[in-house]
């Protein structure tokens, strides 16, 4: 009996700690996270409504040939797309083959290979690159990066490489390689954070269990760390890229703002969705342009959606081979 009064008393005293204002905060803190994710949904929803309706004009006079038109002539009236995606989508993901693997060695080497004495320091000063405006880093781009890839570095590549079409023609200051390096700077800091911040998270027993059993560090790194943060690091990739393809101050002071037919060389001059709105919708001096421009924004929400779309595809894809491996 008196056991059962001793349970009886600890049952009392667990259910007199849950208070009427308790419950009230559990649902309180359900409906406001809920509503704060529906409230995300709705503004993305209302985004891409109003750019849709500005954009209407547009699309009821050129339609979706708007995409592949190569003309942009505000005098006859006539626009089309095609340049300025290819522009976008050749510095976007040329930024992205640069940045991807630095991103991720620099991850590594911060996590796994620098001395905790400089670990810090280093770490903090890649991460101070994000809060460089992007004006700044595009004036650097005009005044250092442009003259010292047209003297040095683009003279190299045409010397030794000029066979190629990506690197023919004459150097230039400003050009689509240019746009590149500074995407490529610009994505560096978010995607290394990110990238750091996931090899960290992997446990230090499984990491060391594999050195004991005769791995070598790169062998621990390649077998055990990236297998388990893969979908991470897509995930942070895909954050970085998404900066690029928006990037709009940094690529119109250093692409060169042109309005050429599409070329493979990357010393010539070239456009972006993103830069072409932020030089020209201020200016524009008819409704149709604006609703062109606007049009181009569509596409390029379209193209950051599917980008996202299929990363997150990709994630889902590692997250069940690595629960099935496991």
């Amino acid at each position: 009996m008196e056991a059962g009064a001793v349970d009886e008393a600890r049952v009392t005293g667990l259910r007199r700690t849950r208070h009427l204002l308790d419950r009230i905060g559990d649902r309180a803190l359900l409906w406001l996270t809920g509503g704060a994710a529906a409230l995300a949904l709705l503004i993305i929803a209302l985004i891409v409504w109003k750019v849709f309706q500005g954009a209407w004009p547009a699309i009821q006079q050129f339609g979706i040939s708007f995409v592949w038109d190569n003309v942009w002539n505000p005098v006859t009236n006539v626009f089309g797309a095609r340049e300025f995606i290819y522009g976008t989508l050749i510095t976007s993901f040329g930024a992205l083959l640069f940045a991807a693997p630095l991103s991720i060695a620099i991850g590594l080497f911060l996590s796994e290979l620098a001395p905790p004495a400089i670990r810090g320091p280093i770490g903090s000063l890649i991460e101070m690159l994000a809060a460089v405006p992007s004006v700044v880093i595009g004036l650097w781009g005009i005044f250092v990066l442009g003259p010292f890839m047209r003297a040095h570095i683009e003279p190299f590549l045409g010397k030794y490489f000029g066979w190629i079409p990506l690197f023919s023609g004459d150097p230039s200051q400003s050009g689509v390689l240019v746009a590149i390096v500074v995407l490529t700077i610009m994505m560096i800091p978010i995607t290394s954070a990110v990238c750091r911040e996931l090899f960290v998270s992997v446990p230090a027993d499984i990491k060391e269990a594999s050195v004991g059993l005769g791995a070598t560090r790169w062998e621990m790194v390649r077998g055990v760390v990236m297998p388990s943060v893969r979908g991470g690091i897509v995930a942070a990739v895909t954050l970085g890229l998404g900066r690029a393809l928006g990037e709009a101050i940094a690529v119109t002071q250093v692409i060169g703002n042109s309005l050429q037919p599409i070329h493979l060389s990357l010393f010539g001059g070239g456009n972006t969705l993103a830069s072409q709105l932020a030089s020209s919708y201020q200016s524009s001096p008819t409704n149709i342009e604006t609703a062109s421009l606007v049009y181009l924004g569509l596409i390029l929400l379209v193209i950051t959606f599917t980008t996202n779309v299929i990363a997150q595809r990709i994630v889902h894809r590692f997250d069940k081979q690595l629960s099935g491996a496991r």
